[in-house]
């Protein structure tokens, strides 16, 4: 597969980059980089580092401070990278989002402010947030629209965030109804959405893809079966992009609804990518059912990951 250029827009596929462990717990840096140089081979036309799926949750801030420095040195600008940097103080989501741009990210992806269950913003208050990330920075950000963090962020708001706050350009929607979120929002924001971008490790992806999405940021374990799909669709062959959905589907639905952030390193393990597929306690390990499932699943379509270190 072809790279593209790593000019804006940013589009087409954008997985996830898993963080490897050893059995320890431990950062293993080499597998890391191992992991991104499979992820690049596969296909893909960007990556996204120090997400939710990539255990970020569980990380230190010196450790995210390694893990972008190591990655992004290791891409070297094969690709563009997005550093998630969200953070409930503005301060430190600022600086955080002006470090990965120092060190080279090509975007940064942020989600509102939240903590918790029950701390929350509103819309004056995330207004103001977003604004102050931007003011640090000279790179586009990208809105993650997720319901982990619990706060209603309505098409007409983003659309208005989109025209009014300079950096903001790129929208990842992962809240159910995705399609027709989408779609509200090119309608109202035009030209100021650069980036309508599916999410949710592309269950909605084909719905969002007729949407009007540009972008999908899956899971890491087979981007160059996503890559079938959205290649397909972005040449003009919607019946051949739906065939191909259909195809990929069941490993699709294995990682969003069974395996989750768990999917891409245990196809990466199996497969000789990285060394270890474990989470960092106390995140449960996957069940062996789970694993054997997801394996005998992503067998059937042979995706990259499982011969890529033969």
């Amino acid at each position: 597969m072809s790279l593209p250029s790593p000019s804006r827009p940013y589009r087409g596929v954008f997985p996830v980059v898993p963080t490897t462990f050893t059995a320890s717990g431990e950062l293993d840096l080499d597998s890391q980089k191992r992991c991104i140089d499979f992820m690049i081979d596969a296909g893909s036309d960007g990556l996204c580092i120090l997400a939710n799926f990539s255990e970020q949750f569980a990380l230190s801030d010196a450790e995210r401070e390694t893990l972008t420095r190591v990655q992004l040195e290791h891409v070297a600008g094969r690709v563009p990278v997005i550093v998630t940097t969200s953070h409930y103080g503005s301060r430190i989501c600022a600086a955080r989002s002006r470090q990965a741009q120092d060190l080279g990210a090509a975007m940064v992806m942020v989600m509102p402010p939240y903590h918790g269950a029950t701390f929350r913003c509103g819309e004056a208050q995330i207004h103001e947030f977003y604004a102050r990330v931007s003011d640090a920075i000279d790179i586009p950000i990208m809105i993650q629209d997720a319901p982990v963090a619990g706060t209603p962020l309505s098409p007409a708001f983003l659309a208005r965030l989109a025209r009014e706050v300079e950096q903001i350009a790129y929208f990842k929607i992962e809240t159910a109804g995705a399609a027709s979120k989408l779609r509200e929002l090119i309608a109202l924001g035009g030209e100021a959405v650069e980036g309508p971008w599916d999410g949710e490790e592309g269950i909605t992806l084909l719905a969002d893809l007729e949407a009007g999405a540009t972008g999908a940021m899956t899971g890491g374990g087979f981007p160059d079966g996503i890559r079938q799909i959205t290649d397909a669709w972005f040449a003009g062959e919607p019946e051949r992009a739906a065939d191909l959905y259909q195809r990929w589907l069941p490993l699709i639905n294995h990682e969003n609804r069974q395996g989750g952030l768990l999917t891409a390193k245990a196809l990466m393990k199996a497969g000789g990518v990285i060394a270890c597929d474990a989470p960092r306690h106390p995140f449960a390990p996957l069940h062996p059912a789970t694993r054997a499932s997801l394996l005998a699943t992503a067998r059937r379509l042979d995706p990259l990951v499982l011969r890529w270190s033969r």
